[in-house]
């Protein structure tokens, strides 16, 4: 008997019946973790039946929330999703409830933090997009803000690639961007955008009160609306040949230098060291100093 990976598709499996109005997929492992961690009403669960075997935490936890569990083909289930990163699980959901600026706001207020709002200026990749919200949330974002026109839009793909991140974050889309980043503006937060020329690095400008960080798009950068809204421009100290990074790694940089600067020593829940997820070679056993043991610490 070929092992639950290799076995042949189930003659039950069928194709993935279309979403219905004010529904949403989110599609991949982690992502169906965290929606189900986050209390997302589920309306039920696709899985490919090839990987059936390897969801079975999944399976099984789907089943004791008496989620309906329908087989379906891996081709139809791409499909549905718009990319083929699925893992082989998908979880229908209500539709998202999207958030306001002032649910942002009230969230740091909440946390007796100082704002800091991520802004998307106009990203063009769902990949991008993604990456940018895991980095977000890892950072202690209080939300995200960005234009309903004019950008990549919160796909399964998206989704899949913030880790469901998604999830756990305010996200705000608003008809006029610059008019919001005006409004925050009157309401203490300074407007921080990232260019390559600026004359502070970001390490060097004080980024632990209000703030809105603004990562604009891809090809172009911060639109010429969002940069007269701007007080401040710093950007990330470079060494190589190449000019620029990509906009969901220079981001990330930014939003971990806010981090840095407001809470030197963070860790996820305020207690835990954090974590990657792929394994790290193990550490070989420390040798006995000959004399007094000295403490390195590294670099920030």
């Amino acid at each position: 008997m070929p092992p639950p990976h290799l076995a042949p598709p189930s003659h039950l499996a069928a194709a993935a019946p279309p979403l219905e109005e004010g529904e949403e997929l989110v599609a991949g492992r982690r992502p169906v973790e965290e929606a189900f961690a986050a209390g997302r009403p589920p309306r039920r669960l696709l899985v490919t039946p090839q990987r059936r075997m390897a969801l079975e935490k999944i399976v099984l936890h789907a089943t004791t929330l008496r989620i309906p569990i329908v087989e379906v083909e891996g081709g139809s289930l791409t499909a549905l999703a718009g990319f083929d990163g699925h893992q082989g699980v998908a979880v229908v959901v209500e539709a998202r409830r999207f958030a306001s600026v002032d649910d942002i706001l009230a969230r740091s207020i909440e946390r007796n933090e100082a704002a800091f709002v991520l802004v998307l200026d106009s990203l063009e990749d769902p990949q991008n997009v993604g990456t940018l919200l895991r980095s977000a949330e890892a950072a202690g974002v209080h939300g995200v803000v960005f234009p309903t026109e004019r950008q990549a839009p919160l796909s399964p793909a998206a989704i899949k690639a913030s880790a469901g991140a998604t999830e756990h974050l305010l996200l705000a889309p608003v008809d006029d961007l610059a008019g919001a980043l005006t409004d925050l503006h009157l309401r203490g937060l300074r407007i921080v955008g990232s260019e390559a020329d600026a004359a502070l690095t970001a390490r060097e400008a004080d980024l632990r009160g209000p703030i809105a960080l603004i990562i604009g798009s891809e090809g172009h950068g911060l639109s010429p609306a969002i940069r007269r809204r701007c007080d401040l421009f710093v950007r990330i100290p470079m060494r190589g040949l190449i000019g620029s990074l990509n906009a969901a790694v220079a981001g990330s940089i930014l939003a971990f230098e806010v981090l840095g600067q407001r809470d030197p020593t963070a860790r996820p829940g305020g207690s835990q060291p954090a974590t990657v997820e792929a394994s790290a070679p193990a550490a070989k056993p420390a040798a006995k100093p000959r004399a007094k043991r000295v403490s390195k610490r590294a670099s920030t």
